[in-house]
Formats: C-alpha cells, sequence, structure tokens
C-alpha cells in the first residue's frame, strides 16, 4: 500500500490534515506548537483508492528542545519511507526559514510533493499563498484543514502523482508471502538464516537487530516463498526510537501483504500479552497462521512437558484452535524444515476451493442432526451452502431467516467444516443469506 507523509514546520496544522483525511480524531489537536512528538499512522481512502498516511511531527533545526533533534531525524525518515510527500506551510506567515530548509530537503529527496497552503480560509488569504510558488516545488495547492475546503482537489492531486501499489509489480506476486513475526529477540532472523542456509540477516543478542522487512525468494526441498523476515514487535509504550516505530511500522504492513504469518514465540517466556496482540493483528488481516516455540532446547522438561505446553498454548488462543504448533531450536535446526512444511499446508489451505456438492453433502446432513434454534417460534432451515470466489476461505449458507442465526450457531458450522476438510492454520468466515 502506498505511502504518503505529511511534513511541515510545527503548529501549521499537521494532525488536523491528518484527522480530516483518515476520518476521524486520531492525532491531538492544539494551539500549542509541537503537540505531536510520535508518529500517527492512518488509512485513507479517495475515490476508491485507498493509501496509508504518516503524520510527522514539526520539523526545526538550532533547538534546545530535547524532542527536537529525535523529531528532525523521523521527518527525514519519513520522507524517504514515502512514495509521495504532503508538505504543508501556512498562509498567514509567508515562507519561513524552517519552510525554506524543509523544501531544499524535499527538492534533494527526489520524492514528489504536493505543496499545500493551509489556513487559507477566506478570499484574501487566497493572494498569499501565490507567494509559495518560490520555494520551486511547483503548484500550490489551498486548503483549510479545519473546515476541509480544498481538500478533494488535494487529494486529487495527491492520486494523480501517487504511483501505483509496489504489490502489483512483485515478479514473485502469485506465489505465497510467508511472514516472520514475534516480539524482538525470538529468533526471527536466525530461522531465516536456518532456513535459508546462509547468513542472510544480521544476527545478535540485542534485542531490534532489524530494522526492515526484508524479503527473500525461497525456492528448496519442493518449496516455493516468498520469505519476509520483520522487526520485532514490542508494545507501543515501549518503542522509544523513532526508527524502531518505522520498523514496526513496516512490520504491520508486511502483515497486511503476506499469506501466512509464522508467529514465533520465546519457549522460555510463553505466549506473553503482546504475542497476543500480534495474533489478533493477524486474525483480523484474516491471514493464515503457524505458531513456531522457539528455544525449545532452553526448556527443561519431562515426560508430559510437550502435552502441557500445547494444551497451554491452545487454551491461550481459544477459540482459534486448528493451528500448527511447531516445537523448534533454531539454533541446533531442530524441525526447521517442519516449520515449512506446516506453512507451505497452510497456504495450500488458504486457496483451497471445496465442489459445492461435496460441500453440501458433507454439511447438510450434520445441519440436519443438530438445526439452528428456534428464535420467537420460528424454525431456522438451511438448504444450500457454496464457497465464495474470495482469496480466503468463506461460505454462504443459504436459509429462510438468515437475521436469526448468531455467532454460537456459526461457531459450530466452522467447527464442522474443519472436520470435513482442511482448512488447518487458515481463518474461515461464514455468512448466512437469504434463499
Amino acid at each position: 500500500m502506498a505511502l504518503v507523509a505529511i511534513v511541515g514546520r510545527p503548529n501549521v496544522g499537521k494532525s488536523t490534515l491528518f484527522n480530516r483525511l483518515v476520518g476521524m480524531r486520531q492525532a491531538i489537536v492544539d494551539e500549542t506548537a509541537g503537540v505531536t512528538r510520535d508518529r500517527h499512522y492512518g488509512k485513507c481512502e479517495w475515490c476508491g483508492r485507498e493509501f496509508s498516511v504518516v503524520d510527522t511531527g514539526g520539523y526545526t533545526s538550532n533547538s534546545d528542545d530535547v524532542f527536537e533533534d529525535a523529531i528532525r531525524r523521523q521527518v527525514a525518515i519519513a520522507i524517504e519511507e514515502a512514495d509521495v510527500v504532503l508538505f504543508l506551510v501556512e498562509a498567514a506567515t509567508g515562507i519561513t526559514d524552517y519552510d525554506a530548509e524543509i523544501a531544499d530537503l524535499l527538492r534533494r529527496s527526489k520524492k514528489p510533493v504536493v505543496l499545500c497552503v493551509n489556513k487559507v480560509d477566506s478570499g484574501e488569504k487566497m493572494y498569499d499563498a501565490f507567494d509559495f510558488y518560490a520555494l520551486g516545488l511547483g503548484e500550490v495547492w489551498s486548503i483549510s484543514a479545519a473546515n476541509g475546503s480544498g481538500t478533494g482537489d488535494l487529494l486529487d492531486e495527491v492520486l494523480r502523482v501517487l504511483p501505483e501499489d509496489t504489490q502489483a509489480d512483485d515478479d514473485h506476486a502469485d506465489i505465497p508471502h510467508i511472514a516472520i513475526v514475534g516480539r524482538p529477540n525470538v529468533g526471527k532472523s536466525s530461522l531465516t538464516n536456518a532456513l535459508l542456509g546462509e547468513e542472510r540477516n544480521i544476527v545478535t543478542p540485542v534485542a531490534g537487530t532489524t530494522r526492515d522487512s526484508i524479503s527473500t525468494y525461497y525456492n528448496k526441498f519442493g518449496h516455493e516463498f516468498m520469505i519476509v523476515d520483520t522487526a520485532g514487535m514490542r508494545k507501543r509504550g515501549k518503542v522509544t526510537e523513532d526508527l524502531e516505530f518505522y520498523s514496526v511500522l513496516r512490520a504491520m504492513r508486511t502483515i497486511e501483504h503476506s499469506d501466512v504469518c509464522i508467529l514465533m514465540i520465546d519457549a522460555t517466556t510463553g505466549m506473553e500479552a503482546q504475542d497476543m496482540n500480534i495474533f489478533n493483528v493477524i486474525q483480523k488481516n484474516r491471514k493464515g497462521c503457524v505458531i513456531v516455540v522457539n528455544k525449545w532446547d532452553l526448556f527443561e522438561k519431562d515426560v508430559n512437558t510437550l502435552k502441557e505446553y500445547t494444551e497451554g498454548l491452545k487454551a491461550r488462543l481459544a477459540p482459534f484452535n486448528d493451528i500448527p504448533i511447531i516445537f523448534t531450536s533454531v539454533l541446533n535446526k531442530q524441525r526447521i524444515l517442519d516449520v515449512l512444511d506446516a506453512a507451505a499446508r497452510v497456504a495450500d489451505n488458504m486457496s483451497r476451493k471445496i465442489p459445492t456438492s461435496a460441500l453440501n453433502d458433507a454439511m447438510l446432513p450434520e445441519i440436519e442432526n443438530y438445526p439452528p434454534p428456534a428464535w420467537k417460534g420460528k424454525y431456522i432451515k438451511i438448504k444450500y451452502v457454496t464457497q465464495l470466489p474470495t482469496r480466503t476461505p468463506q461460505f454462504a449458507f443459504f436459509c429462510n431467516l438468515p437475521q436469526w442465526v448468531k455467532d454460537p450457531y456459526k461457531r459450530f458450522l466452522e467447527n464442522k467444516l474443519r472436520e470435513h476438510f482442511d482448512f488447518c492454520g487458515c481463518p474461515i468466515q461464514i455468512y448466512t443469506r437469504a434463499k
């Protein structure tokens, strides 16, 4: 997904414009300069095209403020990361030294820049906007982020210069993309190196060594994948560096663009709250999942350890119990090929299409044995089921009263689908429709 970064000096209305583009009050807005220190990330949709938007802190230089140096670095990273830069200036103040400094930075970046003059909320201020042609960044767009005037034309211009999504140009777009995700220092880069048989990614004992999402083509042992090693994702409150913020941001975007996610956890610490948060992101994005318990060689074991650990994991993951769990030691190269086999199986399951006749032969007797509960004296009759032509497994059950089929019965239908057909590791969506 394309990325648009909003940059400018403090207090020109970047957060106000960000809130308007994403359609919600996500960033704090105040008259005090320098309120935004952290980066805000949201999605904007315009004319059927969706793109990501990042709000940055105000760019200043030669300041004594302890935050300004970090904010200046993050703005530079945002410009480097973005596909299009929205450069926001203010009509009333004219061109300041900061504006000229940012303009110089943008010209050297060679990125597409859309220059917009904010706080143009009257006819007189329209003339002030023409001064900004002196920055040498091309066309000037007059807007008022507070009341929304001019933002439609601005978004039209953004779409015009926005490059097409890079996913469509990927040489390996037709093969499964496997993302390796998890907290810092659980062995994601070590697993990538072990699978590839080479030191592809830097590995150190320091948490957060991997900054970027690194894609590698894999074609061995009968498997063909794009394997993507991501930065470790910590709780938001513990992310202090601007670099780490963008690393986590890119890891989240990698999950969005992947087919199957390998969630790595540390055997010695177990499934922690942050692991569950990452798992919930995978589920919300409807991606296939394989759980890899790494550092199993460091865990003290007895006769029933494996069984008890697996049951404890499934209890944490409930109701998502149909997920492959692999116990590995990447350092000792134990069972790492099992991880590939499980990921390949889940990738196949994600694209599995069940013939309608086989689906009805399996599911209609189950429904007859355990029909949906009656609602207010009315009996629900499911007559027919078919799989929808979607990227992930989705099924439509046609019945006389679809609005009265509740979630508990949909979970029953999902469990029966999993019993009859192999959808291990895949999310399944159930829809009820009027016959």
